[in-house]
């Protein structure tokens, strides 16, 4: 029964690794580049703030559900800019918090070209609580012990920005952490691998008031398929969003995002699963999007 039980929170906390990654994903991944590429943090003009809210396969107890926020602005010249980013992942007793601080340089190629580097440090915070495991031992098995612990890390980044296309090309966590696995049905210790992301985008005008934007996010860590998000956004008058993604681990979206003011944007996005073999009676995955602008 206590093997039977540790398997079952494992498959859970394993979750991520049906999709063949280990790194959280968003459907929101254009708004939140930032969380993967340090030197996106530069892009924008203006201080923003963003947070991003997922909850993934909504009627199953204890499934993997996502936090993400981040503040950026540019600090002195228009070349430099700054970020701050946090990010937390529970799935059944497992939880891991990421913060870090970015750091974004500008150069410009062109008049219409140019190209930010960027610089990610921070750590991960580790843990699996145990505690919430039933058991029908008398003395506290050893195999159920806490694990705890924080694993410092830093990452690099490229982003080319151009009037009508951007580019962007990073690895977050260039250093090997280490989480928990099953072992003969016992948690163990494993280790995270380094993951590398390269996505692109080209911004085509239908018309004076439509543009069409397709993306693509590519996600690779070694020992794992390659997971893409292929996307495809509707732009009208500037203010409304509308789009679909399909990714290559079986799930398609919808996605809508509204600029309410100059200031808020506002987006929502659900996602469905085609592994119905692997879910069973699992809804889709529901995440918000919400950002302001300061100045």
């Amino acid at each position: 029964m206590k093997k039977t039980i540790i398997l079952i929170g494992l498959l859970l906390l394993t979750s991520s690794s049906l999709l063949a990654q280990q790194e959280s994903l968003i459907t929101f991944y254009r708004n939140h580049l930032n969380l993967v590429n340090p030197a996106y943090v530069g892009v924008g003009e203006s201080t923003s703030f963003q947070s991003t809210i997922r909850q993934q396969w909504t009627g199953i107890a204890e499934a993997p559900s996502t936090q993400a926020v981040s503040l950026t602005t540019p600090i002195g010249s228009k070349n430099l800019a700054l970020g701050i980013s946090f990010i937390q992942d529970k799935v059944f007793i497992e939880k891991q918090s990421f913060v870090a601080i970015d750091f974004s340089y500008k150069v410009k190629l062109s008049s219409a070209l140019d190209l930010h580097m960027g610089i990610k440090a921070g750590g991960n915070n580790y843990e699996v609580n145990t505690k919430g495991l039933e058991t029908y031992n008398v003395v506290m098995d050893p195999s159920l012990e806490p694990i705890s612990r924080f694993n410092p890390n830093i990452g690099v980044g490229f982003y080319l920005k151009h009037d009508k296309y951007y580019i962007s090309l990073s690895t977050p966590k260039m250093l090997n952490t280490e989480r928990a696995k099953n072992e003969n049905g016992y948690a163990t210790v494993a280790t995270d691998r380094v993951h590398y992301y390269l996505s692109s985008g080209y911004n085509f005008t239908l018309s004076p008031m439509v543009e069409l934007v397709p993306s693509f996010m590519v996600r690779y860590v070694n020992g794992a398929p390659f997971s893409t998000d292929f996307t495809a956004t509707t732009i009208v008058n500037k203010t409304i969003h509308l789009g679909a993604t399909y990714r290559t681990d079986k799930s398609v979206a919808g996605m809508a995002q509204f600029d309410v003011s100059k200031k808020m944007t506002l987006g929502y996005a659900y996602e469905y699963s085609l592994r119905s073999e692997l879910l069973g009676r699992a809804n889709g995955s529901n995440e918000f999007f919400i950002r302001f602008r300061f100045r």
